[in-house]
C-alpha cells in the first residue's frame, strides 16, 4: 500500500445523504463535498459513488474530471468500507489491485450500515482490477502506512473483541504484512474520547514522511484526551520516528456525546491537502505546520463543524487510488 502522498490516479468519494448521520446538516455537508471536489480536481480525478442521478450538481469545469458511478451506498464513509488500493508487481510489471476487507459497521454498532461492506464487490465490474479478500474485519481508517514497510494501528481497534475476537495480535500482524505489503506493525493504544470507531489511527497519528509522524497532543491536562495522546506520542518516539506534535481543536459536543474532532483527519491529494478546521485559533497553526511538510501542495482548510456530527471528518470520507 503506497503512502498517501504518492501520486494518485484519483480520489474516491461517496455522496452524502443520510439525515441520521447528519441531522439537519445534509445540505451543509453536500456543500462541503462540492468544495472538496473542486479542490481535488486541480490535481487528480474524482471517482464518486452516487445512487441519485441528480446528485451532485457539478460545476461545468469539474464534469470532465469527475466520474460518477451509479452505485448505492448506505453512508459516506468510503475510507472504512471501500476498496483499499494497493500496488503489486507481477512478472516485472506493476499493477493496481485492491483489498476487500469485511466492514461490520465499527464493531456492529450500526446494523443498518453493514450493507456497505458490499461496495467493493459492486465496484468489481467497473474497476476490472485484481481483488484480494482477506476475510477479516478491518476499516481503512484503522491503518496508516508510510509506503516503505511500516503500518501504524491501535490495539483498541484491531484487537477489539467486536472485530476479530478469535485472532491474536500476531495473526492480525501477519494479515497486515501479507495484504498491505508491510514488514513492521507499530501498535498504539487507545483512540480519542468520543470516537465510535474504537480508536482509528487517522484521528491521532499520520505519516508526513517515511520516518516522520504527526501526532495529536492535547495541552489541557483536565481533558480526557491528554493522557491518551501523550502515551501514544511516547510510543511513536520509542518506535524510532521523528514525532511532531499536532494541536487539538476544542472539545465539540453533539448527539449527546463528545464528537471526535481532530486536525489529524486531513487528506493528502496530488495538488492539495484538505485540512479539517473548526473555527478555532489552532486552525491557522495546523495549516502552517502541514504546509511545512508539503510545500508544493496547497493547503485547503475546510470547516468541518457540520461534517464532524457524523463522527468523522475529511480522511474518513476519502480514499486514494494510486497511479502507476
Amino acid at each position: 500500500m503506497p503512502a498517501e502522498w504518492e501520486p494518485h490516479e484519483g480520489t474516491w468519494l461517496a455522496w452524502p445523504k443520510d439525515p441520521v448521520t447528519w441531522p439537519d446538516r445534509v445540505p451543509q455537508v453536500e456543500q462541503l463535498y462540492l468544495q472538496m471536489i473542486e479542490a481535488l480536481t486541480w490535481g487528480e480525478k474524482v471517482f464518486l459513488l452516487s445512487d441519485s442521478p441528480d446528485r451532485p450538481e457539478l460545476a461545468e469545469g469539474q464534469r470532465e474530471r469527475v466520474t460518477v458511478y451509479p452505485i448505492s451506498t448506505v453512508d459516506a464513509w468510503i475510507r472504512d468500507y471501500g476498496p483499499n488500493f494497493i500496488v503489486r508487481e507481477v512478472n516485472g510489471k506493476r499493477e493496481v489491485a485492491y483489498n476487500h476487507w469485511i466492514f461490520n459497521a465499527w464493531g456492529g454498532k450500526y446494523s443498518e450500515l453493514m450493507e456497505d461492506t458490499c461496495v467493493p464487490q459492486r465496484l468489481k465490474s467497473h474497476l476490472k482490477l485484481p481483488v484480494f479478500e482477506p476475510k477479516i474485519v478491518l476499516e481503512g481508517g484503522s491503518i496508516e502506512v508510510n509506503g516503505q514497510g511500516v503500518c501504524l494501528t491501535t490495539r483498541q481497534c484491531l484487537l477489539n473483541k467486536n472485530r476479530n475476537p478469535r485472532l491474536s495480535q500476531e495473526t492480525i500482524e501477519n494479515y497486515l504484512m501479507n495484504f498491505l505489503g508491510v514488514e513492521r506493525v507499530v501498535w498504539l493504544n487507545e483512540g480519542l474520547e468520543g470516537d465510535d470507531t474504537d480508536g482509528h489511527i487517522d484521528d491521532m497519528a499520520r505519516f508526513v514522511g517515511p520516518k516522520t509522524v504527526i501526532c495529536a497532543l492535547e495541552e489541557n491536562r483536565a481533558d480526557k484526551n491528554h493522557k491518551i495522546l501523550k502515551e501514544n506520542f511516547g510510543l511513536l518516539e520509542k518506535a524510532g520516528f521523528e514525532v511532531i506534535p499536532l494541536p487539538m481543536p476544542p472539545a465539540i459536543d453533539g448527539r449527546g456525546t463528545r464528537l471526535p474532532a481532530s486536525y489529524a483527519n486531513f487528506y493528502i491529494g496530488n495538488a492539495v491537502v484538505l485540512v479539517p478546521t473548526f473555527a478555532h485559533k489552532n486552525d491557522d497553526k495546523v495549516l502552517s505546520l502541514l504546509q511545512s511538510f508539503f510545500p508544493s501542495r496547497k493547503m485547503v482548510g475546510l470547516d468541518c463543524r457540520d461534517l464532524i456530527w457524523g463522527m468523522g471528518a475529511i480522511h474518513c470520507v476519502t480514499q486514494q487510488m494510486p497511479q502507476l
